[in-house]
């Protein structure tokens, strides 16, 4: 499965042009356009403006925006090159605080300086071109391997929840990590369905979840966000599956916004609620999830956003985070990673 039934590559780099293509998110479902980036601006407004989203993808695609702008850098001394590649990757990682991959991802790259030390420009550009292309398909392996453990879980006919994005054009992959299971379950010839939940404030699982898993022929159906409970305790739902944006050293684990209220009420009706991420999201610099920068968005995207006239109430405050935390303990079918079932104080190596 290439990115999805019907879908391009959410991610692509072109070396000939030194250009990244994306799938703009921001304009699904009604449009499926892809946008060239071709410059360090271009990958991190990007990157900023929820063009590209979801922990890999962003890491990802910063990745190749630092391979990009190593391009674009005329020089052969390496001292200079350095220091224009260094301001890059603050740069680039300024964008987004919350998930661990963006960080992560672009100190892999820049860890090129370290492995090739005295090296010249054009040795160091060609090995952080290839560590780009081992993540990418690091991302594809990770996925595959929570696709077989989470499948494991599923039988025919089984319905499941899900939340937010987690999917191919969340990781710039092949199936996703929250969404993995689900596919690797069909391609078992397992019949499963998707209750998806819609996600506000920026509607990922109306726009993106739904779209995704209808191109790829999965049966699934939409609600608002209020409407979980109701339907965990008339519907059968065998489990929730959710993506993770960073996992601290206790396995709290921050997601999208509404996370933590879908594992209360697993946990009320129970529920298993899965977590599914790669080791590269587990952070074990954090102890605890209080620890995590929980980036807060423009209060516009709760006034404005997918209408024409602003709806914003004069003199009314307004509060916007993009994630929540929700504890371990919540997590009550576990958390899967491409090793299996991962717990706290286990390696992750």
């Amino acid at each position: 499965m290439n990115s999805g039934a019907g879908l391009p590559a959410v991610i692509d780099y072109d070396r000939e042009n030194n250009t990244i293509t994306i799938i703009d998110q921001t304009r699904l479902p009604m449009d499926l356009v892809l946008k060239d980036l071709k410059t360090i601006d271009d990958v991190y407004l990007a990157i900023k403006n929820l063009e590209v989203r979801g922990a890999p993808a962003i890491g990802l695609v910063a990745a190749y925006g630092l391979v990009l702008y190593a391009h674009t850098i005329r020089t052969d001394d390496r001292l200079f090159f350095w220091g224009q590649m260094r301001g890059a990757a603050t740069y680039l990682k300024s964008a987004r605080p919350t998930a661990v991959n963006l960080s992560r991802d672009v100190d892999m790259v820049m860890s090129a300086f370290q492995r090739l030390a005295g090296a010249p420009v054009d040795k160091i550009i060609n090995d952080i071109e290839f560590c780009t292309g081992l993540l990418k398909s690091a991302i594809k392996a990770a996925e595959e391997a929570i696709g077989r453990t989470g499948a494991s879980l599923l039988e025919d006919g089984d319905l499941v929840m899900t939340h937010c994005n987690a999917g191919v054009l969340a990781t710039g992959g092949a199936k996703g990590t929250a969404l993995a299971p689900i596919y690797r379950a069909r391609e078992e010839g397992k019949t499963v369905s998707v209750i998806a939940c819609e996600t506000r404030p920026v509607l990922q699982g109306m726009r993106l979840t739904a779209f995704e898993l209808a191109k790829n022929q999965v049966p699934v159906r939409l609600i608002t966000d209020s409407m979980a409970g109701i339907c965990m305790k008339t519907e059968p739902i065998k489990g929730i599956f959710v993506g993770a944006d960073r996992i601290t050293a206790n396995g709290d684990v921050a997601n999208k916004i509404g996370t933590y209220s879908l594992a209360v009420l697993a946990q009320a009706h129970g529920i298993p609620f899965y977590v599914c991420a790669p080791t590269s999201t587990i952070d074990l610099s954090l102890e605890t999830g209080s620890l995590i920068p929980i980036e807060e968005r423009d209060p516009g995207e709760l006034t404005q956003l997918w209408f024409e006239e602003n709806m914003q109430v004069p003199d009314v405050t307004y509060y916007n985070p993009a994630f929540d935390v929700t504890p371990y303990e919540l997590v009550t079918g576990g958390i899967i990673t491409e090793h299996g079932f991962w717990k706290p104080g286990a390696s992750h190596g």
